[in-house]
């Protein structure tokens, strides 16, 4: 059987060899790392280890990063940590285009009395600064807007959406997890409070990610246990998880100068193709502000999932995110960029990653543009 191309990197990515390597020799740390003697102490170099190895990535302090179980217990961890603890604010803003990871804790604030304002986004789902500057309020807590969207790429403004936050004494969280790995992320840059990271998006397993928030920002548990991670995640450290992640991290910081450039050379080389055999293609997201592997692109006459679904053997992509992308319902966040139905269901998302080859890219063009002409021909 043939193994399918596989353009699904927004999804999740193959772990690296490096980083199994890394799994592979903690299998035989078992030691806690809070413990003190030997077994413990190196069970707790490993995981700072991977501290200093994270934060170095995002330029942070390495007691600035909280592990976590993924990138969606981050997020649930900011904002409702970070809301939870302030004082006498009771408004938070977010963006229509958020993941749900982000939203949903937002929607939870929101049931127990917080005032939720979901900013609209653009055509190319930026939001608009002047209208964000127009929504906060004094009693504003938090803003939690997504440094780059997963299903479009489309990348957000964040150090000026900062300056506005910091102007107005407002706490700024921002969910990286599309971002990490394939543009550069510089938390002192960027001026966040907090950023989420998702270790499966750039070749770490899954289930571990990590918090970073900025020394002196506020913020509870909501959870509650031991003293570990600062007191805001108890629970003993999953070290071989860890250690992966700051593997991931080290070799997404070495990398970065070259897959960058590679990846949108991969991302617009497929564009190119499926455009030149395929009138009607429509581009969704930013045509120059987005991840450069990210292609969602709109494909006339045909429903994105009937295409994927006649390339299934040979093609491994998405309609969207991979969080619920099993449903027929139009994707949200094609409906906030103002898409129409047809275009909606006739969206795609490729996504390239640091294994993908150039003979996969003009193999996956043409497959796709064969699978769009047979569909129009029935």
């Amino acid at each position: 059987m043939t193994t399918p191309i596989y353009l699904d990197y927004n999804a999740t990515t193959p772990i690296a060899p490096e980083v199994i390597n890394v799994i592979t020799q903690c299998l035989a740390e078992f030691g806690n790392p809070s413990s003190s003697h030997a077994y413990g102490r190196r069970a707790n170099e490993l995981v700072q280890l991977a501290r200093a190895q994270v934060a170095q990535l995002i330029t942070a302090n390495p007691a600035e990063i909280i592990f976590t179980g993924c990138a969606t217990e981050s997020n649930n961890l900011a904002i409702l940590g970070m809301a939870r603890a302030s004082v006498n604010k009771k408004h938070i803003i977010t963006s229509a285009i958020e993941h749900p990871a982000v939203m949903q804790p937002c929607l939870q604030l929101q049931r127990e009395g917080w005032d939720l304002t979901v900013l609209p986004v653009d055509a190319n789902g930026l939001i608009n600064l002047d209208v964000l500057a127009n929504h906060i309020r004094p009693d504003t807590a938090l803003i939690s807007i997504m440094h780059s969207n997963n299903e479009i790429g489309t990348i957000q403004p964040i150090s000026d959406i900062a300056r506005i936050a910091r102007a107005r004494d407002v706490l700024l969280h921002v969910d990286a997890a599309q971002s990490i790995g394939k543009v550069k992320v510089d938390v002192n840059e960027l001026g966040v409070d907090a950023l989420t990271i998702a270790g499966h998006k750039f070749y770490a397993p899954k289930g571990v990610g990590a918090l970073y928030v900025r020394e002196g920002t506020p913020i509870n548990p909501i959870m509650y246990g031991a003293g570990h991670e600062r007191s805001l995640r108890p629970g003993t450290e999953n070290v071989i998880a860890v250690a992966a992640l700051g593997e991931a991290a080290r070799l997404a910081a070495a990398r970065l100068p070259e897959a960058e450039p590679y990846l949108k050379q991969l991302r617009d080389e497929l564009l190119s193709r499926l455009q030149a055999g395929i009138p009607g293609i429509i581009l969704n997201g930013h045509p120059e502000h987005r991840l450069p592997n990210t292609l969602n692109i709109s494909f006339p006459g045909v429903s994105g999932r009937a295409l994927l679904e006649s390339a299934a053997g040979q093609i491994a992509a998405s309609v969207g995110s991979a969080c619920h992308s099993h449903g027929d319902a139009v994707s949200g966040v094609l409906a906030a960029i103002g898409a129409s139905a047809d275009r909606a269901r006739g969206s795609v998302r490729l996504s390239v990653g640091i294994s993908t080859t150039d003979d996969e890219i003009k193999q996956a063009s043409q497959i796709l543009t064969n699978s769009w002409r047979e569909i129009n021909t029935q």
